[in-house]
């Protein structure tokens, strides 16, 4: 019995000990993991929001530790609010757009500190360092800079002289003619959706500064032309116009098509440079036109809507969509982009700087 007894003792004093052994296991990873996370607040900035950690870790590799962007592959997000409502930025964070992924996870709480993060004031470091003056309104165009940066230099550039999608505002014939500022500002606040440019919820004074910005940066293209990037109206004038006319009129056969007193009167006020010269060599959006002949001898003519091997459609004069089998139809299709693709090869550079001088005196 004795015998028995003891080793009952030892056994409970063996599980005793192991249950020390087990709960004191357990306990130190639970004590480890609170004086980590104790550690990684320690090292966290002081008063750092919810919002900005989020923003580090999901967000700043692409567009910056301060939202100030990495042009050209990625906008800045400082004034994002000035083109976006927080519903459609929710939504751009949720499905993504592009080369940036989505991320769905973000909701609720962590969703509405990131909002606010994104669109809370920038940093005072990003309102200088362009170095940019103007003679006639320095502190304004200094002002101007960073909303500039902020806004419209992914596209255009940080210097204004073109970028990755926007054009060249320093050689802008709007920016030049537009005195007083009352065009740019309308082209700011309503965007050009045709060109995929937004509207812009900026104040008068940020505008102001916006204009007086990129009018210091074409004083100062203009006093450095050996640092502009982009194609002047006065590099694509050195052909010789009578020439160029010789060439509409004969060799090119371009007044089969086209009357400079019709549909290119007033072209070089239109267009002028470099986009007046890519209209010539390759007409953006030109309308092919269709004649089908119906097996009962009908001919109906519009423009071509769609094509293939086996359908060919147009709209006709009232503007209704209509199709055939091609087995079932003839029809011939004038396509007055095709004239401009077979002059390719056929084009000399005299050619097309004589035709450019010509076209610019259609005003």
């Amino acid at each position: 019995m004795k015998t028995v007894k003891g080793l009952r003792i030892l056994l409970i004093s063996v599980a005793a000990a192991v249950s020390l052994l087990v709960v004191g296991y357990i306990q130190e990873p639970i004590r480890a993991a609170g004086q980590d996370e104790k550690a990684l607040q320690a090292s966290a900035p002081s008063g750092r929001e919810p919002g900005a950690e989020s923003y580090a870790k999901h967000c700043a590799i692409c567009h910056g530790d301060q939202r100030e962007g990495i042009l050209p592959a990625f906008p800045p997000l400082l004034g994002i609010n000035h083109r976006m409502t927080d519903d459609k930025i929710a939504d751009l964070v949720h499905t993504g757009k592009g080369r940036m992924p989505g991320f769905p996870s973000l909701q609720d709480g962590e969703m509405a500190a990131l909002l606010h993060f994104i669109t809370s004031v920038g940093p005072e470091s990003l309102t200088a360092g362009s170095g940019t003056r103007s003679e006639e309104n320095p502190g304004i165009a200094e002002g101007g800079a960073a909303v500039f940066q902020q806004n419209c230099a992914f596209c255009h550039g940080r210097d204004a002289m073109g970028g990755e999608t926007g054009p060249d505002l320093t050689q802008s014939k709007l920016v030049r003619e537009d005195k007083t500022g009352e065009k740019i500002t309308q082209v700011i606040r309503e965007g050009r959706p045709g060109n995929k440019m937004p509207g812009f919820n900026l104040s008068d004074p940020e505008i102001g500064g916006i204009i007086a910005f990129i009018r210091a940066r074409g004083a100062a293209a203009t006093a450095h032309p050996g640092g502009r990037r982009g194609v002047a109206v006065a590099d694509l004038q050195t052909g010789n116009v009578e020439a160029g006319k010789q060439y509409f009129e004969v060799a090119g056969g371009c007044v089969k098509c086209h009357s400079p007193s019709g549909d290119l009167a007033g072209v070089a006020t239109r267009f002028e440079g470099l986009e007046l010269e890519e209209r010539m060599l390759y007409p953006e959006g030109a309308e092919s036109t269709v004649r089908v002949k119906l097996p009962s001898g009908q001919t109906i003519s519009g423009i071509l809507a769609y094509r293939d091997e086996f359908t060919v459609a147009l709209r006709d004069s009232n503007g209704i969509y209509r199709s055939w089998p091609i087995s079932r139809v003839r029809f011939t299709v004038d396509s007055p982009v095709d004239a401009h693709v077979r002059l390719f090869n056929k084009y000399s550079d005299d050619d097309i700087h004589n035709l450019m001088a010509y076209l610019q005196t259609l005003r």
